[in-house]
C-alpha cells in the first residue's frame, strides 16, 4: 500500500508540474476546472447521490457553477468577494467542526459543495494567471508555492503525529489526528513559507504569520471532508487514486488554504 501510495504520488507530483508549466493559461485553467468537476462527481457521493444520473445532473450543476464563478470574477472587485465569502464559509465550517460534527442533512451537504469546490477553483485559476505586483511572485510559481505548503503541512503533520502524537485534535472526525501532528505541520509550513518569502522578495516575518494561516485553513479543510464522509459512512471519497482514494482526498486540504492564500496575495497587491 504505502509503494502504491508513493507510485501515484510521484504521479501526480508530475502531472501537476507539467500543468502548471507548460499549459497555456487557458489549458490549464480548463484543467482546473476538469479536476474539481470530478471533485464535484465525488461530493455527490458524500451528499448520498448514489445514482448515476443524479450524480451526474449534480456535476454538471456544478461545472455551470464554476463556469459562470469564474465569468464573475473577472472584475478584480467581485473576486474580492467571492474569496472573503469563502473564507468566512471556512470559518463556519471550523465552528460546525468544533460543535456539531454529527449533524447533517444530504441536502445541506450538496449545497455546501458550491462552497467548497467553486471559491477554491476560482482562487487556483486566477493565481495561475496572476502578473506581478510588487516581488517576482506570480503564475505558476505563486501556485506552486501553495502546494508546497499544503503537502508540507500533511507531511509534518504525518511524521510529527507518529513521532509526538498523544493529544486527538477531532476525535469524532479524524481520530488519528493529532494536536502534535498540527503543530509539526505547521512549523513545516513556516518552513516553506519562509523559504518562499526570501525567493520572491517579500518580508519573511509576515509570510510566515500568512503561511501559518494557510495552514490553518488547510487542516480545517481536510476535517471538513472528513466530517462530511463520515456522515456518508464512506472511508474515501472515490477510488481514482490508488493508495489515495479519490481525488478529493488528495485536494481537500487544498479547497480551503486556496481561497485565503489568494486573497491575501491579491489583497496586498503582491499579485494582481
Amino acid at each position: 500500500m504505502l509503494r502504491t501510495r508513493v507510485l501515484t504520488g510521484c504521479i501526480l507530483g508530475a502531472l501537476l508540474l507539467l500543468g502548471l508549466f507548460l499549459l497555456p493559461p487557458f489549458w490549464a485553467v480548463l484543467a482546473f476546472g476538469a479536476v474539481f468537476t470530478l471533485g464535484a462527481w465525488e461530493w455527490a457521493g458524500c451528499g448520498g447521490l448514489r445514482a448515476p444520473p443524479a450524480r451526474g445532473a449534480y456535476t454538471a450543476a456544478m461545472a455551470l457553477l464554476l463556469l459562470l464563478s469564474w465569468r464573475w470574477t473577472d472584475a478584480p472587485e467581485h473576486l474580492t468577494v467571492l474569496l472573503s465569502a469563502a473564507c468566512l464559509w471556512w470559518v463556519v465550517a471550523f465552528l460546525w467542526l468544533c460543535f456539531a460534527p454529527a449533524r447533517h442533512q444530504r441536502l445541506l451537504t450538496l449545497v455546501c459543495g458550491a462552497a467548497v469546490l467553486a471559491p477554491a477553483f476560482v482562487a487556483l485559476a486566477r493565481l495561475q494567471i496572476s502578473q506581478p505586483g510588487f516581488g517576482s511572485a506570480h503564475g505558476p510559481p505563486i501556485v506552486l508555492w501553495l502546494v508546497l505548503m499544503v503537502c508540507a503541512a500533511d507531511i509534518g503533520a504525518y511524521f510529527a503525529g507518529r513521532a509526538f502524537g498523544q493529544r486527538k485534535l477531532a476525535p469524532r472526525v479524524s481520530p488519528g489526528k493529532t494536536w502534535e501532528g498540527a503543530l509539526g505541520g505547521l512549523a513545516a509550513v513556516a518552513v516553506v513559507a519562509g523559504c518562499g518569502a526570501v525567493y520572491f522578495g517579500l518580508s519573511p516575518g509576515i509570510i510566515v504569520a500568512f503561511g501559518c494561516g494557510v495552514g490553518i485553513f488547510s487542516v480545517i479543510g481536510d476535517l471538513t471532508e472528513s466530517m462530511f464522509k463520515r456522515a456518508a459512512a464512506l472511508k474515501d471519497s472515490g477510488t481514482l487514486l490508488p493508495g489515495h482514494g479519490g481525488l478529493l482526498d488528495r485536494i481537500d486540504s487544498v479547497t480551503a488554504a486556496a481561497p485565503l492564500y489568494a486573497l491575501g496575495l491579491f489583497g496586498s497587491g503582491v499579485i494582481a
